[in-house]
């Protein structure tokens, strides 16, 4: 396994343990998290060489959640990104990148209820789920 796949797991087992503090709130666990995952982004960008790959559009996605979820009643979605990330560090499941290999840039089939059971159902994958997903 290269170095790089052992940074990424090592980027969302510390977002977990981040996520950790902030829900039982934590302030400095909440701008350490924000921190890190501007670190990703940044490392992704460069990595990826584009704005738009997937990788890159799921951590902004991510960052963007985590700033969401500051306003006022949205403190629950800190409760999904716990729960999705600690399935990506111990599953390799990702709900997060799974809704976003659904948006119409990311997808190359027409919708239908058999498109939504493979991305959602299939097992995880190595690479990204865009990568990995059956064909129909």
């Amino acid at each position: 396994m290269k170095f790089s796949k052992n940074l990424v797991w090592w980027y969302w087992a510390l977002t977990t343990i981040l996520l950790i503090g902030v829900v039982a709130g934590n302030t400095q666990s909440l701008q350490a998290v924000i921190a890190l995952n501007v670190i990703q982004v940044i490392h992704f960008m460069f990595r990826e060489k584009s704005l738009t790959a997937f990788p890159v559009q799921l951590r902004v996605t991510y960052l963007g959640l985590l700033f969401a979820a500051q306003a006022p009643f949205m403190f629950w979605i800190f409760w999904w990104q716990l729960i999705g990330t600690s399935a990506m560090v111990f599953f390799k499941y990702c709900f997060l990148a799974r809704c976003l290999a659904l948006l119409p840039w990311n997808k190359n089939e027409v919708y239908s209820l058999d498109l939504v059971k493979r991305t959602f159902l299939s097992a995880p994958v190595k690479g990204n789920v865009l990568q990995g997903l059956p064909a129909a």
